[in-house]
């Protein structure tokens, strides 16, 4: 998801950008005009011009505000923001992956937004999206999009194998795999390695990468083992797919669901707009979205999404502009609004009028939100775990290392990351 330009280039850039953002320039007296820079890191092609659009529309009616919008990619925005904000010259909002919010907070980069017009009926929001915003007590993100993992399936594929129901443990799922391709020519599941597509597995065990409260690693537990076998059970039940580890598996897969090669996979609602252009579902009532399958200790799917947040550098008059913006991007009218252009979850429930709940996939994907969804630990170096998760659950899936070996390698490297965990 994420690829720099070189840090040199990259340094140099920002050194001579940084009077152009809020927190280095002129225009920082408490009363009159103020210009504030936004970072957003959405799609550029889809998603960028109905931003611009609301942009207007805020502008028009707050005529003492003016803002620079500025379109930065995803994969870029983490390192750039990180070295904007340590040379004082970050931008006065930027919009941010849940998982980097926690970590810029401790930095001190952000500002907290309890009580500012960024957070106005809070009570309205998902109280978990509001929870992955925090830090120490305090909110330094306003949500603007969410998301989480759903069993999405092929309806006709499952009729067909005799189900009208999809499975809701994983034990029902390799039935169902089995019967689809025992009377289709299609595969039954195809299992996605990726550390995020892993956490279901882990918290129908009822458990985590680490316990961030009471400070423990807890990926090579009795009860993560369990879980991780259970996930590579899958791959040796009949009519699973073969694991994929190219480095197209995601399209990979993708393809093979939006074609009825198989018949079910987990996925997120970021992807619902490809999966409806797909040859088995031009029928969108063909696509079923219900929650993962669950374990022994229940079910479960991580929250992604992103929040708005407020630099901790820019001004009193910046800041205090800023708050206003956000509070008018992430309300549920113009949540609604976004919703209904870029296809995308809203994060307060007022949000999901008639309308959005018409769009294909919403209300299920609300349904799912609401009864399954988990939001990721609250150690801010926590967005960072999946990456040796995923590298060594891997190596245990392709048979590599055994399941405990492989989580213990897991539970070493964050060792260096989380000194003070036991």
């Amino acid at each position: 998801m994420r690829r720099g330009i070189a840090a040199t280039a990259l340094v140099a850039a920002l050194a001579l950008s940084a009077t152009a953002c809020g927190g280095g320039s002129e225009e920082s007296k408490a009363d009159g005009p103020v210009t504030i820079t936004w970072w957003d890191t959405s799609n550029a092609t889809n998603e960028a011009p109905n931003y611009k659009a609301l942009i207007k529309e805020f502008e028009a009616a707050n005529k003492d505000i003016t803002v620079k919008y500025v379109n930065v990619p995803f994969d870029q925005a983490q390192n750039k923001f990180q070295t904007a904000a340590g040379s004082k010259g970050a931008p006065d909002i930027i919009r941010a992956d849940v998982g980097w919010t926690g970590a810029w907070a401790k930095q001190q980069f952000l500002a907290p937004l309890d009580g500012t017009d960024a957070l106005k009926n809070s009570e309205d929001i998902t109280p978990a999206l509001l929870k992955q915003a925090q830090y120490e007590g305090k909110t330094y993100g306003a949500p603007i999009v969410t998301d989480t993992l759903a069993l999405m399936w092929n309806k006709d594929l499952l009729k067909k194998a005799g189900f009208d129901a999809p499975p809701t443990t994983w034990d029902e799922l390799k039935k169902v795999s089995k019967a689809v391709a025992d009377k289709t020519d299609a595969d039954g599941f195809w299992l996605n390695k990726a550390g995020y597509y892993q956490m279901p597995f882990l918290y129908g065990e009822g458990t985590d990468l680490i316990d961030s409260d009471g400070k423990k690693i807890t990926v090579n537990s009795d009860e993560a083992v369990k879980a991780i076998e259970t996930s590579k059970s899958l791959l040796a039940a009949d009519g699973v797919a073969k694991l994929d580890v190219s480095a197209d598996a995601y399209a990979h897969m993708q393809d093979a669901f939006t074609t009825g090669k198989v018949a079910m996979i987990v996925q997120g609602p970021w992807e619902l707009t490809n999966i409806y252009k797909g040859a088995a579902f031009k029928d969108a009532k063909n696509l079923g979205i219900s929650k993962v399958p669950g374990g022994p200790a229940g079910v479960g799917a991580p929250i992604g999404g992103h929040n708005l947040s407020v630099y901790a550098g820019a001004d009193a008059a910046h800041q205090k502009a800023a708050q206003k913006f956000i509070g008018f991007m992430t309300s549920g009218e113009t949540q609604a609004k976004i919703a209904m252009k870029n296809s995308t979850l809203p994060t307060r429930t007022s949000a999901y009028t008639a309308e959005v709940k018409a769009l294909p996939g919403f209300a299920d994907m609300q349904t799912v939100l609401a009864e399954s969804g988990k939001a990721r630990g609250s150690d801010p170096s926590y967005s960072s775990l999946y990456t040796d998760f995923e590298t060594n659950v891997t190596k245990i899936l392709q048979d590599k290392v055994s399941v405990q070996k492989g989580l213990d390698d897991t539970a070493a490297a964050y060792k260096k990351l989380l000194q003070d965990y036991s």
